[in-house]
């Protein structure tokens, strides 16, 4: 897939089957966009298990913090990726290894790596790079 650009169909289709959300890099700490996001997200009905190393064990926005994304027990639809685009490929990496894929793997604004998107789309899982599912869902689904 070209990830300079995505149509508006392939996102809004996305965003409408996703039920559950894992998100990498969630951060305790209002002012942080992750917070945000995950803020938005749970506001709009979605699952979201927050995964951060440092936080595990704790709660952010009352849900349980995971260490690593094999921690979680459950289907996920997406992984949602708050990390630095040179941690992408290594993410993905832990991804491929999952018993059960998620569909979507979503880089925030400025994470992108089209190298590890290929993987990813190479094992069947949609890729959205350089996006904000916060931004892209008023925009697309109301």
């Amino acid at each position: 897939m070209n990830h300079d650009a995505y149509p508006d169909y392939y996102l809004a289709d996305i965003l409408r089957t996703t039920k559950t959300i894992a998100l990498v890099g969630a951060s305790p700490k209002a002012e942080r966009p992750s917070h945000r996001v995950m803020a938005f997200l749970l506001r709009k009905g979605y699952r979201v298990i927050p995964v951060n190393p440092g936080q595990a064990g704790r709660t952010i926005l009352d849900q349980p913090v995971v260490a690593r994304l094999a921690d979680i027990k459950e289907p996920i639809d997406m992984v949602d990726v708050f990390r630095a685009a040179h941690a992408l490929p290594a993410l993905v990496d832990e991804i491929l290894e999952l018993p059960s894929l998620p569909k979507v793997i979503w880089g925030q604004l400025s994470v992108r790596d089209d190298k590890a998107a290929a993987r990813a789309e190479g094992a069947g899982i949609k890729v959205v790079m350089d996006r904000c599912p916060a931004i892209e869902y008023p925009r697309l689904i109301g």
